[in-house]
Order: structure tokens, then C-alpha cells, then sequence
């Protein structure tokens, strides 16, 4: 149960060390690129670019993703690779789906393999990948250029290039390598038939024929190692990494988690080696590794070690007083009879919505690791989780700062860390300092505007939809559950995440469905305009801090100083994220999981 979590983790640290030196090295530019290769970053290179321009190429190409993007979705009707004829889908939907990957978000509103055609999958979701998993990376590459005082931060063309090239793509190759060894197809073709070993399972046609099975295939080999790596979570089929051919074996569920952990790892040592602060980095990546351990043995607990109540016995009845108002006393009463157990064994845990071919713990592991690094991927049903173990994925999404996305997740983490110093100058009367610079007033406001847009986008867009028929209608299960799944939505589109409660109405589906879902439109624009919002701003407002912070003259450090490699350092930051995220996400959380695990039926016998 718990090898599975530990042989992971343990793995994926060992490889990262190595690679945050392969990293550091190539962000450096102290590599020697092959001609061909040499060449092409010959045209990218525009010149050295402040961080104006640096923030100005990377929103207008983020601008052409979008066009790009919504072009090839809204051609998919007449486009090649489409012979199961996927037609058009509505243009909410596109606009959802543009925004959504090319923000490294990819929270789905559609199911791949029932509305996308092969084309689709080639020439938007793939090139969404790789672009939009590099964006962040040359985010934080340029606040640590910033940090080390350099008056340009590089070229963002050319980082793009060579996160793309001489990062993700040989990485991704030999993933999908293992991955075809282990049976993931891996073909131009789009879907066969085949007979049933039951004959008629799938019902017979007009005239009586045996209708086949359709079985849709793909190029899954070379989508699914850059979904891992990439932290993009965008999944091939609607089950995602549940499917069988998505997630073939043991060895692909390991390799898959292991993906995803990678790069987000591997990054945060990277900031500590371009800082040339090797231990100022190993601090950080500590306390996120307690957090990341402790969300995932909080979900194996409550979740893997822990029965589903809904099938255990509650024994007494139980009454309850609710508010209403043409009540007597505007309360009525409210009474609860017996409820029997079933006859089930449960030594196993709470087995509902597990895929139980990778062992009892690997959903619950996948689930608290999909969100700590932001990627999204499925490989159980969050929905189905017990309500205790469901918040650990939402407490991932809240602090979106436990190694989280490639780049944006250390991004994330920075603004804690400026809190925190800030805070700990003002307790001893000291001006604060990173880096040996002071922090000024500037710098704390780029910072508080980029933590606050977090909680905002979720907090207010859940409000809005728990108060009105956007959201009640939407919902598939009533009361905390239910809010549940809103408050979780809006979470994972503002955490770029893309994992969901699976069970809400948010997908219209082809231009032409009779019976979409029924607030399916107002889902897909609140979420892509929260999307849009939590991505760009915590990017740019952190790079214009960096910079700000880097223009001033470095002090050298004294005997008041505070260092940023030490142990109580360590524990400063633990304390500011905890303390913080507890502040603005706790009375939210005990409307959800905490109010539905506290009853009254079935969590609260």
C-alpha cells in the first residue's frame, strides 16, 4: 500500500537531481547546439528583451495559440483523419477548450474520444502540450535572470525553443517508448470494429444485424508521455489515465505518475542552481516535499484505509432542526430513521470509482499527485472519493504551490515567500529582504495582487453559481456534494489543474445536440475567463516583481539578516502557507467535504 507512493517519490527525487543540473545548463545557454539546431534558434532570436517585452511576446503568442487553436476545432468537420465523422462542436465549447490547453489548464468539457477526431487530437491537442507546458517554464526562467540582476532577461523565443526541443521532446520519446512496449497504441487509425465474444452485446441494427463494437484508437504513444510531463492531464478518452489503453499496466500507471512529478521536481532545484543558492533551493523543495507527503498520506488514509460510510450501518435514528421559513419559528424539524448496512466487505477501502489493476492505494496516491503538481490526469473518480480524502486534492488546488506546474509552480510559491519575509521583517522591525535586496512597496503590491487573484476566481464565481440556476441546475447531487462539485470546478480552473468532480452538467457537446447540458454555456465561458485570468496575471505581476526586485542594489548579508537556507527559514515558509491558505480557503471548505462528512446522511453516523 504505501511502496507504491514511496518507491515513486523516492525515484522521481533521484532523477531530478541530475536533470535540474541538465536544465540549469541548457536556461544558461552554456550548451553548444548542433547546426541545424543552431540555426533555427539563429531566427527565433530577436534580441535580448526586458521584462516588458519579455511579458509582451509571451502574451502575444499566447494570442496566436488561441487563434490557431480555435481554427483547427472549428475546421474539424472538414478536416482529414476524421472518419467517424466528429462534427462540429458549439462555439462555447471550442472557446473552452482553446483557453483551457493552451493554458496548460485542460479541464475538459467534452470527452476526446466521443467529439474529437484524430486531427484534432494531431494538430491541436499535441502542439497545446508541448507550447503551453513550456510557457511557465520561460516564466520562471525569467524572474530568476531578474533575481540575478541582469537588465534583459533573454529571448522568450528562443526559451521556448529550447524547452521544447532539447527538454520535452527526448524525454517524451523515451516515455512513449516504454509506453508502446507496454501495449499503448499507437496508429493514424481512428476506430476498428470488432465482434463481441457475447454475441448482440451491442444490440442489432435496423434489420436485425449483429451490430460490432466500435473500439477508437489513436496516436496515444505520442500524446499521453508530453499529457504527463507536460503537467497537462488532458485526457485522450473521457475515463483519462482509467482507460486501458491510456493506462495499459502497472508499469504506465508508474511511469505516468512519475511523469508528472518529474519536471515540476526537477525545476525547483533548478531555481536554487541558477540562484547559485544550491541549499536556498533544497530548503524550498523540502517543505514542499512535507506538503506533497502529506496530502498524499492524507488521501491513503481517509480514503484507501477507510470504508465507504455510505455502506455502513447507522444504527439510530437521529433528528435535526434546518432553517425554513414558513416554518413555525422559521425552523422545521427534520427526522432521520435507521439505516441498514450492506453486506459488503470493506477491508479493502472505499472501493467506489477505483481502477483496481494498479493496487488499493494507486488512485488515491494519483489523485493527491495529479493536483500538487497541477496536472490533472485521472486515474480514479475524484467524485467518489470519501468526502475527508476529497479535500486533500482541493487543499493541492488551494495552495497551488506543491511543486505545482512546470515553472508556475515555484512562481507560485515565490509569492508565499515574499509574505512570509515580509512578515517576518515587520515582527522584528527590520526592512525585509530577499536575496540580500530589500522588498519594497512595489514589490509587495505585485505580490498581493498576484495571491489574491487566486482565491478571488474561485471564491466569487462559486458564490455567484451556488446562488443561482447556473449552478443548481448544473449539479448531480445535492447539498455539500453538490457544492462540492462547483467549488471544485472553479478550483481546478483557476489552479490550471483540470481535474474535476466528475457528475456536473457542464458539457453541450456537437453544434447540433438536441440535449446539451442545460447550463453547459454559462460553465464554459465562467470557467474560460477564470482560466484565463488565474494564468496570465500570477505570470506577469511575479515577472514585473522580479524585475523591480533585481533593479536594486544587493546588501551583503549581515548579522541581522535573515537566511534563506536554514531550517527556521524552512519553517517560516511552511507556517506562511499554512496559515494563509487556512485563511482563505477554510469557511469554504467546511461548506463542502467537511459539512458532507459531518452528516447528516450518509458521512455523519
Amino acid at each position: 500500500m504505501w511502496l507504491l507512493p514511496t518507491s515513486i517519490i523516492v525515484f522521481t527525487i533521484i532523477l531530478a537531481i541530475p536533470l535540474s543540473k541538465y536544465l540549469a545548463w541548457i536556461m544558461d545557454g552554456k550548451y553548444k547546439a548542433p547546426k541545424i539546431f543552431h540555426w533555427f534558434e539563429q531566427r527565433l532570436d530577436t534580441g535580448p528583451q526586458d521584462w516588458k517585452q519579455y511579458t509582451a511576446a509571451l502574451i502575444i503568442f499566447n494570442i496566436a495559440l488561441f487563434v490557431f487553436g480555435y481554427l483547427v476545432l472549428a475546421l474539424q468537420p472538414i478536416m482529414p483523419l476524421n472518419p467517424l465523422g466528429r462534427g462540429l462542436l458549439s462555439p462555447t465549447t471550442i472557446f473552452h477548450s482553446t483557453v483551457s490547453f493552451m493554458t496548460n489548464t485542460n479541464l475538459q468539457h467534452y470527452s476526446g474520444d466521443q467529439h474529437f477526431s484524430n486531427f484534432s487530437q494531431i494538430f491541436f491537442i499535441l502542439p497545446m502540450m508541448f507550447l503551453s507546458a513550456s510557457v511557465g517554464f520561460c516564466s520562471l526562467t525569467a524572474i530568476i535572470r531578474a533575481f540575478r540582476g541582469e537588465k534583459t532577461l533573454g529571448n522568450y523565443f528562443v526559451d521556448m525553443w529550447r524547452v521544447v526541443i532539447y527538454m520535452f521532446l527526448p524525454v517524451a520519446f523515451i516515455i512513449g517508448v516504454v509506453f508502446m512496449q507496454q501495449g499503448m497504441p499507437m496508429t493514424y487509425q481512428s476506430a476498428y470494429q470488432v465482434s463481441t465474444l457475447e454475441p448482440a452485446a451491442m444490440g442489432t441494427d435496423d434489420k436485425g444485424q449483429v451490430k460490432q463494437q466500435t473500439i477508437v484508437v489513436g496516436p496515444l504513444a505520442a500524446v499521453i508521455p508530453i499529457k504527463m510531463l507536460g503537467t497537462n492531464g488532458g485526457g485522450f478518452y473521457g475515463m483519462n489515465s482509467a482507460h486501458p489503453f491510456e493506462n495499459p499496466s502497472d508499469v504506465t500507471n508508474f511511469f505516468t505518475t512519475f511523469a508528472m512529478m518529474l519536471f515540476p521536481m526537477s525545476l525547483v532545484l533548478m531555481y536554487g542552481r541558477m540562484l547559485r543558492r544550491v541549499r536556498h533551493g533544497w530548503v524550498v523543495f523540502s517543505v514542499m516535499l512535507v506538503m506533497f507527503v502529506g496530502t498524499i498520506v492524507w488521501t491513503i488514509y481517509f480514503d484507501t484505509l477507510k470504508p465507504n460510510p455510505g455502506f455502513t450501518a447507522h444504527p439510530q435514528g437521529r433528528s435535526f432542526e434546518i432553517a425554513d421559513a414558513s416554518a413555525p419559528g422559521g425552523k422545521r424539524t427534520v427526522t432521520l430513521p435507521p439505516v441498514p448496512g450492506l453486506p459488503i466487505d470493506q477491508h479493502l477501502g472505499n472501493l467506489e470509482g477505483k481502477e483496481l489493476r494498479f493496487g488499493t492505494s494507486a488512485g488515491a496516491t494519483f489523485a493527491a499527485v495529479t493536483v500538487d503538481v497541477t496536472c490533472g490526469a485521472v486515474n480514479c473518480e475524484h467524485d467518489s472519493l470519501n468526502p475527508v480524502a476529497a479535500l486533500s486534492p482541493m487543499v493541492g488546488m488551494w495552495i497551488n504551490a506543491i511543486y505545482g506546474g512546470k515553472g508556475v509552480g515555484m512562481i507560485n510559491f515565490l509569492l508565499f515567500l515574499i509574505v512570509g519575509v515580509f512578515l517576518a521583517g515587520q515582527m522584528v522591525g527590520r526592512t525585509p529582504e530577499y536575496l540580500g535586496r530589500k522588498i519594497g512597496a512595489r514589490e509587495m503590491a505585485l505580490a498581493m495582487i498576484a495571491l489574491l487573484v487566486h482565491p478571488i476566481m474561485i471564491l466569487m464565481p462559486t458564490g455567484l453559481f451556488a446562488a443561482t440556476d447556473w449552478g443548481l441546475k448544473a449539479i448531480s447531487n445535492p447539498a455539500a456534494h453538490g457544492f462540492s462539485q462547483m467549488l471544485y470546478q472553479f478550483s481546478s480552473a483557476s489552479a490550471n489543474n483540470g481535474s474535476a468532480f466528475d457528475g456536473l452538467g457542464v458539457a453541450y457537446g456537437f453544434y447540433n445536440n438536441p440535449n446539451p447540458a442545460p447550463m453547459a454555456i454559462p460553465w464554459d465561458i465562467a470557467t474560460g475567463l477564470v482560466i484565463m485570468f488565474s494564468r496570465y496575471l500570477p505570470i506577469i505581476a511575479p515577472i514585473a516583481m522580479a524585475a523591480s526586485l533585481g533593479a536594486k542594489k544587493a546588501s551583503p548579508f549581515g548579522p541581522g539578516t535573515l537566511r534563506d537556507d536554514t531550517f527556521t527559514f524552512g519553517c517560516l515558509l511552511f507556517g506562511t502557507i499554512i496559515i494563509v491558505a487556512a485563511l482563505l480557503f477554510l469557511p469554504v471548505g467546511a461548506l463542502g467535504p467537511l459539512a458532507e462528512h459531518l452528516g447528516p446522511i450518509p458521512f455523519g453516523g
